[in-house]
């Protein structure tokens, strides 16, 4: 497991490009037959993938001081692969592409599999400390209504699905779902924001293998840029702006947590102020 400990903004001002990426920048998320994981210490996210060829399962790190995975914790799944399935102590969900998963506190037994090995799945999940059990709940992308926002004259028309939130899924502190770009459209969440009580993740994919995302961020007067390629994650402290552009559309994940669950408790910034 890779271990990633809080930055300071004031640090992260005198940061090179590969410092910045070495910090927040994840990669290499899918190897065959492996989980991996990043331990974050901005509100004890754990962000992983796993990409089954043959049967995978969960277990947790020496650095989670825990007798498995799941003891203290709770986990948001989002297929982004083939048709695969998890199992929780013995009960088998079937999980198609963009398909989710939240699976509660205190499950002792997780594996992953593909429904062909030939054509395996993707599972990229987010994983954060937990106080109460709520229910696993499997989450059909079919059965969620998105928010549609944006336009084609800012290069943002979007599809906002939510799978875990207060008033669908519940959880604890793991609040997660998707944003889907229309064609033609390259940004995301610009005019930009910050959240100072929670702190999120960002996963791209649909990406084709030649395109890249600029993803901004910093503080509002004191933005940088990592170049992120295909099925690349960042992480995004409470204190940092977090948006991108493309050169291509694509389709990102967003996981949270922190200090509540408020979808729209956001510190917006005037874009005339960003440098």
């Amino acid at each position: 497991m890779d271990v990633r400990h809080n930055v300071h903004p004031e640090d992260a001002k005198h940061y090179t490009t590969q410092e910045l990426r070495n910090r927040f920048l994840i990669q290499e998320l899918f190897v065959k037959n492996e989980v991996k994981m990043v331990y974050s210490h901005i509100d004890r996210m754990i962000t992983g993938g796993v990409y089954p060829v043959e049967p995978v399962v969960l277990q947790a790190g020496a650095n989670m001081g825990v007798d498995y995975f799941l003891e203290r914790r709770e986990i948001g799944i989002i297929n982004v692969g083939n048709a695969g399935s998890v199992v929780v102590d013995g009960v088998k969900y079937d999980l198609n592409t963009t398909d989710g998963l939240y699976i509660g506190m205190g499950s002792k037994e997780v594996s992953f599999s593909s429904a062909d090995a030939k054509q395996p799945a993707k599972f990229y999940f987010n994983s954060a400390p937990a106080h109460k059990t709520y229910p696993t709940v499997k989450i059909e992308k079919s059965n969620i209504t998105p928010n549609h926002l944006g336009s084609i004259n800012q290069s943002n028309e979007r599809n906002i699905y939510k799978y875990i939130h207060p008033e669908g899924v519940k959880s604890c502190q793991v609040v997660m779902g998707m944003t889907v770009l229309e064609p033609g459209n390259m940004w995301n969440s610009m005019p930009c924001h910050t959240h100072d009580r929670r702190m999120e993740v960002y996963f791209y994919f649909n990406l084709p293998e030649d395109a890249i995302v600029f993803h901004y961020m910093g503080e509002p007067t004191e933005t940088r840029h990592v170049v992120i390629k295909n099925e690349e994650a960042i992480l995004s402290p409470s204190w940092s702006i977090h948006s991108g552009v493309g050169t291509h559309c694509y389709t990102f994940i967003w996981g949270m947590a922190g200090e509540n669950q408020t979808f729209d408790d956001m510190d917006h910034v005037d874009i005339k102020t960003l440098k």
